[in-house]
Parts: C-alpha cells; sequence; structure tokens
C-alpha cells in the first residue's frame, strides 16, 4: 500500500476480490432462474427432456407420461441442489472476504457485474454442453429448437460481457476496510 502526502492509504491491488463469490453466486442464481422459469414455471423443458434424441443415449422418459416425468423431475430436483450449493458456496466465499462494511459491497457495481457474468457463464455452459453436445435437453423442443437455443447462447454472452462491463464501471472497493481503499475501478479484481 502507498501512502499519498494527506495520509490516506490508497490499494495497490485488490486485497480480497469479489470476482469468484461473484461468478460462483451468478452459476447459481442464473441456474435457479433457468429452472424456475423454463423447467416449472413455462415446462418448456426438463433435464431429460430429449433424451429419445440425445448424443450420448441416455434412456428417454417421456415428460408427458407419470413415470416420465417423475424421472424428469428428479433430475431437475438433482439440479436446484448443484445451483443452491453454488449459491451457498459462493455466498460462504464472500461471506469469508469481505470483513467490513458488507452494505457497500452487495451495493457494488464490480459484484453485480460478476453476479451477472457468473450467470451468463452458466448460460453458455449449459446451452454448449447439455443443449448442444450431450443435445439432453433444448430450451423449447420443436421445428425452432435451434432458433431457441442460439438465442440462450447469445444471451448468455450478453451477460457475460454486460456483467464484465458493468464491474469494470464500479469502484473496486477492499472489503476487509482498510482506511482510504475506495477507488475507481482499475484493471485487477
Amino acid at each position: 500500500m502507498a501512502t499519498s502526502a494527506g495520509g490516506s492509504r490508497a490499494v495497490t491491488g485488490a486485497p480480497s476480490s469479489l470476482r469468484l463469490p461473484g461468478i460462483v453466486l451468478g452459476v447459481g442464481l442464473g441456474g435457479f432462474v433457468d429452472g424456475i422459469l423454463l423447467h416449472q414455471l413455462l415446462q418448456w423443458h426438463h433435464m431429460l427432456s430429449s433424451t429419445n434424441h440425445d448424443r450420448i443415449g441416455v434412456k428417454y422418459y417421456n415428460p408427458n407420461t407419470v413415470s416420465g416425468l417423475e424421472m424428469n423431475t428428479l433430475w431437475d430436483g438433482i439440479f436446484h441442489a448443484v445451483c443452491w450449493i453454488a449459491v451457498l458456496t459462493g455466498l460462504a466465499i464472500l461471506y469469508s472476504r469481505v470483513t467490513h462494511d458488507r452494505r457497500t459491497v452487495w451495493a457494488s457495481r464490480v459484484l453485480w457485474g460478476w453476479i451477472l457474468a457468473g450467470w451468463g457463464l452458466f448460460n453458455l455452459v449449459e446451452g454448449l454442453v447439455d443443449h448442444q453436445a450431450l443435445g439432453i435437453h433444448h430450451v423449447h423442443g420443436g421445428p425452432y429448437q435451434a432458433w431457441w437455443d442460439a438465442g440462450f447462447l447469445v444471451l448468455g454472452a450478453l451477460l457475460l460481457i454486460g456483467g464484465y462491463l458493468l464491474q469494470r464501471s464500479g469502484r473496486l472497493l477492499d472489503p476487509t476496510g482498510a482506511r482510504g481503499s475506495a477507488r475507481p475501478a482499475g484493471p485487477t479484481r
């Protein structure tokens, strides 16, 4: 840390980055949005709803039958459990790194930018792995499923880019509470 002529200390780097907890929170929250909106409310797909056309040979569980819906709901629940663990992990990492002025950190563009970036990362990975590589489900099956899948990937890219830009526009904070540590955003997070 350097001391200016006025005696306040400036942060030369991010002593505790918000990047990791923000991204992990974003992955979990993005998964919850996907699961709640697309799996449950709109019922466009479930975890195994396209395994009759998948690329890995998973048994097909028709979501339009009771037994098929039961198996798809089980896998949706496993998916939600993983999202829940991601959110808890992100919160634990954030809590361990933020020891001072937590309200400021929760209101910071840096944290929310990384959360949006994490959501975008979730969309990109889930879209590329589950929709494209494995083919176990699609955003919205049917004649236009390729367009829905592409839109999901575009949304993921926009969230990732937008989140990155948002965190860059924020002020880098020292969440451990060093005096005079707030400064305009710099290259490290």
